[in-house]
């Protein structure tokens, strides 16, 4: 997969990374853009092409460079990507790069509600879910009667989130220094990494790859 990647992906991947680096760098949150790192993005193609049969979820699309990863795994298995976002200004970025990166045979994009999208397919082998982390838990429970046996959840850990469940947040580097607050929701979102890693229904574990990937194999 990673050998011969399509020369309109690789443009496509470098402008989508240089754009999102140009919206950090303006430090408004607004227009921030959060992306998968390349390490992230392969290991998720690695994780679903090694996948049962079945197609592919994704909720956040984003600006399309965690897609344009999974329709390389999707080529070279046969499946097929539905991935959703809500955001208008994300979903038209989002079309763009599919356009571009000519991977429409492969990836079937809807601007809209994730949730009930992902409700509305079939079995899944697959399904990654790098949404508002206050909807992890909900999509997560959607997503996992529908994976086959074997099939894979993977949650994107929001910036920020400790990797460890039981850390509360990363020491300071100076000692006298109080540690910045946890942003809003970022409890809840760390009970659910603690609640999936004792759910008997998957094996679950979270690599530090990236801002940090869940990935639950359904028993």
């Amino acid at each position: 997969m990673f050998r011969d990647i399509p020369q309109a992906i690789e443009v496509t991947q470098g402008h989508l990374k240089a754009l999102a680096a140009w919206r950090n760098a303006q430090g408004l949150a607004g227009r921030r853009m959060p992306q998968v790192s390349p390490e992230a993005g392969k290991l998720l193609a690695l994780l679903l092409a090694g996948c049962p049969a079945g197609d592919a979820a994704e909720l956040g699309t984003g600006g399309g460079l965690s897609a344009l990863w999974l329709a390389l795994a999707c080529r070279a298995t046969g499946r097929t990507l539905h991935t959703f976002e809500l955001d208008p200004a994300r979903a038209e970025l989002a079309r763009q790069s599919f356009a571009a990166a000519d991977v429409l045979d492969v990836v079937a994009f809807t601007e809209g509600d994730g949730l009930k999208g992902l409700a509305g397919l079939p079995g899944l082998a697959f399904c990654f879910i790098d949404a508002d982390p206050g909807q992890a838990r909900e999509a997560y429970e959607l997503a996992l009667p529908r994976l086959a046996q074997g099939g894979l959840a993977c949650v994107a850990l929001p910036p920020g989130m400790p990797v460890n469940v039981l850390v509360d947040r990363k020491p300071a580097e100076d000692a006298q220094t109080t540690p910045p607050e946890p942003p809003a929701g970022h409890a809840a979102f760390r009970r659910f990494l603690f609640d999936t890693e004792m759910d008997a229904r998957v094996d679950a574990v979270i690599l530090p790859v990236g801002t940090g990937l869940l990935i639950c194999r359904k028993v």
